[in-house]
């Protein structure tokens, strides 16, 4: 399997850099499986400027990479966008997976939130980590998102996506999985979602 992958991935520009870690990275998963767990070793995250680091509780999930937290330290819920990845729209194929993958991980569970901007929505986009747990990551390598492209190369989570794609999870089951901004293009937003979780965003208490 490891050769297979290896001639495909070594073909093209930085080819054989690409291999070797997309090698590393199914080495990493055969020996988290076999401990429970995935692997989870997102990368691109070294050297980056962050706005704010804190802990908070998820109160509510509204879609795969959107989400409410209530911090630890008091203040409003704050409403987060997931950063390095775009998961289906919540009427896509995938959407509703996706929203119910990501609120059996956190929903009600405290994390750390790395804030590293605001997008045109007011969101903070951020990465969500349970101790070494990285969430982002892990949506991605169970194919409930795909990673995000940077003026159009691969950013963070591009061995994760590789890999779900490699082993058909998720939404990478179907041959025809469509990419959210393609299905946003083609049918516009989606109605609003039904959220899971009961607190409310924007609310001081």
């Amino acid at each position: 399997m490891y050769f297979s992958i290896v001639f495909l991935w070594s073909h093209g520009p930085s080819g054989l850099a690409r291999a070797l870690a997309l090698c590393a990275l199914l080495a990493g998963v055969s020996v988290a499986s076999a401990q429970g767990q995935p692997s989870l070793q997102g990368t691109g995250h070294a050297g980056e400027r962050l706005l704010e680091v804190y802990e908070g509780r998820v109160s509510r999930v509204s879609d795969g990479d959107t989400l409410w937290v209530k911090p630890l330290a008091g203040g409003r819920y704050r409403k987060l966008r997931l950063d390095g990845l775009d998961a289906p729209e919540i009427c896509q194929p995938g959407g509703v997976a996706a929203r119910d993958a990501l609120a059996q991980r956190v929903l009600g569970q405290v994390v750390t939130v790395r804030v590293r901007g605001f997008d045109d929505y007011g969101r903070a986009v951020a990465r969500l980590e349970q101790g070494s747990f990285e969430v982002g990551a892990w949506l991605v390598q169970e194919g409930h998102a795909w990673s995000s492209r940077w003026r159009g190369r691969p950013t963070a989570y591009a061995d994760e996506g590789a890999l779900a794609r490699i082993q058909r999870r998720g939404v990478f089951q179907s041959p025809d999985a469509e990419e959210p901004r393609a299905f946003r293009r083609r049918h516009g937003p989606c109605p609003n979602p039904s959220v899971v979780g009961g607190g409310a965003g924007g609310l001081k208490n």
